[in-house]
């Protein structure tokens, strides 16, 4: 009974997650009425290391409470590290920033789906720089999500270049994510996926706050409203939507998982439907099947497994 019962839990986190993320494209363009690219990113990231700080310090003293005496080891930094820290800093940035922006220039359903072709540049990457090997398998699936992203392209040709424009920075935004999750693959061998975090979301609020300053109107959302969804971006799709991806990767294998959190963007897309009332036709519906299925094809394969627990861990 106790064994079904963590499972029914295991399977209510990853149902949380998939759609807390979904929430994200939404939360960001609501945020755009206030706020410009810059500004959302970097309140997104100083409320979010607030967070993580007060959890982590909690944290720590509940431990100290708990285990009276219990000596915890330091986490000890090299000149190394603090460049593959910054580094991966200024990818994220890059990778929140372009995906922001695109938003304000092409569909939610476009950009968010784009965005998560992640898997195939960071499988690509790893084959360029450091030497993978890539299977037919995944070929196949870097073909079927390039078909995809094509009828896309073409689509948004007709539409104007404004929408064009948008999914290749949408585009844009994967491969700077697949960049970060290698570098973010090199420092989970040492340092706690919290401690990532919160070095990734101190640097990328010190990186942003000058860009913010000199490009934004307003620092700060001027209205209740504004701060509800910068809150909920910050809470429920990064803290929440994250918490419960790793929680469900500890019972349930990394595959599955992957498969499930393709329902992301198909979810996200509807809420954008329901949200903005975003067009979805027969031809939307069958570029998502055809890019979902080049991903998984992609995340599936032997050779990816590494990169796509980095990915999911993130």
């Amino acid at each position: 009974m106790i064994t079904q019962k963590s499972q029914l839990w295991t399977f209510i986190c990853l149902a949380v997650a998939v759609i807390s993320l979904a929430f994200s494209p939404i939360f960001i363009r609501l945020s755009e009425h206030e706020l410009g690219a810059y500004g959302i990113i970097f309140n997104r990231f100083w409320i979010t290391g607030l967070l993580l700080t007060l959890g982590s310090g909690v944290k720590r003293l509940w431990d100290k409470r708990m285990i009276s005496g219990s000596n915890q080891l330091e986490e000890v930094y090299t000149t190394k590290d603090f460049i593959y820290l910054m580094v991966g800093s200024i990818l994220e940035t890059a990778c929140q920033v372009t995906w922001a922006w695109s938003l304000t220039q092409t569909t939610i359903a476009n950009s968010n789906l784009l965005h998560n072709t992640t898997p195939i540049f960071t499988v690509l990457a790893g084959w360029l720089f450091l030497k993978k090997s890539v299977s037919r398998r995944f070929l196949m699936g870097m073909v079927l999500a390039i078909a995809g992203t094509l009828i896309i392209g073409l689509q948004d040709f007709q539409l104007g270049a404004d929408t064009w424009i948008g999914d290749s920075a949408a585009l844009l935004s994967a491969i700077f994510y697949a960049l970060t999750l290698l570098v973010i693959e090199h420092l989970r061998g040492k340092f706690s996926t919290t401690t990532i975090l919160l070095w990734n979301c101190g640097g990328c609020t010190i990186l942003l706050l000058p860009f913010t300053l000199l490009f934004e109107k307003h620092l700060f959302p001027i209205s209740w409203h504004g701060w509800l969804y910068i809150a909920a971006l910050a809470l429920l799709c990064t803290i929440i939507g994250l918490g419960a991806l790793l929680f469900t990767l500890k019972h349930l294998s990394s595959s599955f998982v992957s498969l499930v959190m393709l329902l992301e963007p198909v979810i996200a897309a509807f809420l954008a439907w329901a949200f903005f009332a975003e067009k979805f036709n027969v031809l939307t519906g069958l570029t998502f099947i055809t890019v979902l299925s080049g991903i998984y094809l992609s995340q599936t394969d032997s050779a990816s497994e590494t990169a796509q627990e980095s990915l999911l861990d993130r």
